[in-house]
């Protein structure tokens, strides 16, 4: 009997967030873009380390996307506003869409002007883009300004993923609970391209060994057509525990083991404009 051929791999993008921030943080996603570690960027357009970095950016093989930002300086438009609040004004219909339409318009200005295209993708910083009062604008917004060469979309619907501690799966599915599900829905019923389910939420604290048991954990839950987040960055002579855990990530992902790690799991790293 003639043997059948082994499956294909599933196809995993692997998504790394705040490309703009700063420094530390594009240099990070710059190495593990051009190691073929990534295969899509979410950059902060207002970011002030946005505009040197982009072009060497655009160079690499990725999906650059925009990580549309409303609780940072106000996405640009007014004061600042915290999650919190903006989470609250969202479900409360408080939230003004000329506002949200006009950080969105600057945010896309910005990011064709410096990048020179059209983002690949959009998603939220925070996730912000998926809540009430922000998702209708962002779906007109995008239709009017792309037509059918519209962005795809980060939908936050988490995978099942056993092994990632019950304050983890928790998080996953409070983010999802925050619009995942309408989005989901404009995804369906509208025919916007998106990924499958979504990967890589956690306290983003831990140190490189945890973070490797979980990337385990969310490579064995994998399947194709998924997305897994992450937050890399070259390590700063500081002690911030955030910038800490980023530099963490930054090891485990450029590491020699993840090339093996992807292949025992059956996954490849592609871009979700060639998978659909």
């Amino acid at each position: 009997m003639e043997a059948k051929p082994p499956p294909a791999p599933r196809r995993l993008v692997i998504c790394a967030d705040d490309f703009g921030m700063n420094q530390a943080v594009n240099g990070g996603i710059l190495q593990l873009a051009r190691a073929r570690r990534l295969s899509a960027v979410s950059c902060l357009a207002l970011g002030s380390a946005f505009g040197a970095e982009a072009p060497a950016l655009r160079e690499t093989d990725v999906d650059a996307g925009l990580h549309f930002d409303l609780t940072e300086s106000g996405g640009g438009v007014e004061p600042s506003i915290t999650l919190g609040r903006l989470i609250a004004r969202a479900y409360l219909g408080r939230l003004p869409p000329a506002w949200v339409e006009a950080c969105l318009h600057r945010q896309l200005d910005t990011f064709e002007r410096l990048y020179g295209t059209a983002p690949a993708y959009l998603d939220g910083h925070q996730h912000v883009h998926q809540l009430p009062g922000v998702l209708p604008c962002v779906l007109e917004v995008l239709q009017r300004r792309y037509g059918a060469h519209k962005p795809w979309l980060r939908c936050t619907l988490p995978r099942q993923q056993p092994g990632v501690g019950v304050a983890n799966r928790c998080k996953a599915q409070l983010i999802g609970a925050l619009g995942g599900h309408a989005l989901h829905r404009a995804v369906r019923v509208q025919g916007w391209r998106s990924n499958q389910r979504f990967l890589g939420v956690y306290g983003l604290r831990g140190g490189a060994a945890h973070y490797a048991r979980l990337l385990h954990a969310w490579l064995a839950a994998a399947r194709d057509g998924d997305l897994l987040m992450c937050h890399p960055a070259l390590a700063l002579d500081t002690g911030a525990a955030l910038m800490q855990q980023r530099a963490a990530e930054f090891a485990v992902l450029s590491g020699a083991d993840l090339p093996r790690w992807l292949h025992a799991y059956g996954l490849r790293v592609e871009r979700m404009s060639r998978i659909q």
